[in-house]
C-alpha cells in the first residue's frame, strides 16, 4: 500500500507530540521496516527540515541535527516529486489551501493508495481515500 504522510504526521514523531506521537510513531515504524510504502513531497522535507533546525535552536550543531533527520527520513521514505502539472492541476481542485491542493495532485498522479494526515477536512475533497493516523491504523495495521 502506498501513502503519503503528510507534515504534520511526521513532525508529530520528531516533536513527541502528545496525544498524537503513538499513532504517528506506528506508522513511521510501519514504513521503516517495510511493512507499508511511505511517501512525502519534495516540498514538505524542506517543512520538515525548517521544524527540524527550529527544534534543535539553541543546541549546537543545529543544522547538522536536522540534517541528519532528513537523511534519517529518506534512508525509508520515498521523495515525490512535485510538478508543474501538479501545481496546475491543483488550480481546478476545490480546495481553501493551495499547498494542500498541490499536495492531493502529486498524490493522484503518483498513484498514492492514501493520504494520512490530521486534518482530514483539509483534504477535502479528494478522489483518494484521506485518513487520520489513527484511522489508519484501524484499517490497515
Amino acid at each position: 500500500m502506498k501513502i503519503l504522510l503528510d507534515t504534520n504526521v511526521i513532525v508529530d514523531v520528531l516533536q513527541k507530540r502528545e496525544p498524537m506521537f503513538e499513532d504517528a510513531s506506528k506508522i513511521i515504524l510501519a514504513v521503516a521496516e517495510n511493512r507499508l510504502e511511505g511517501y512525502i513531497t519534495a516540498k514538505e522535507i524542506t517543512d520538515i527540515h525548517y521544524l527540524a533546525r527550529k527544534l534543535f535552536a539553541g543546541q549546537e550543531g543545529a543544522d547538522g541535527k536536522a540534517r541528519r533527520v532528513i537523511e534519517k527520513l529518506l534512508s525509508f521514505l520515498v521523495l515525490l516529486d512535485t510538478r508543474a502539472e501538479d501545481c496546475k492541476a491543483a488550480l481546478s481542485i476545490p480546495n481553501n489551501d493551495f499547498e494542500d491542493a498541490v499536495m492531493m495532485a502529486t498524490a493522484i498522479r503518483s498513484e498514492m493508495n492514501g493520504i494520512v494526515t490530521r486534518n482530514e477536512k483539509d483534504f477535502a475533497p479528494c478522489p483518494i481515500p484521506i485518513y487520520t493516523p489513527k484511522n489508519f491504523l484501524h484499517t490497515f495495521l
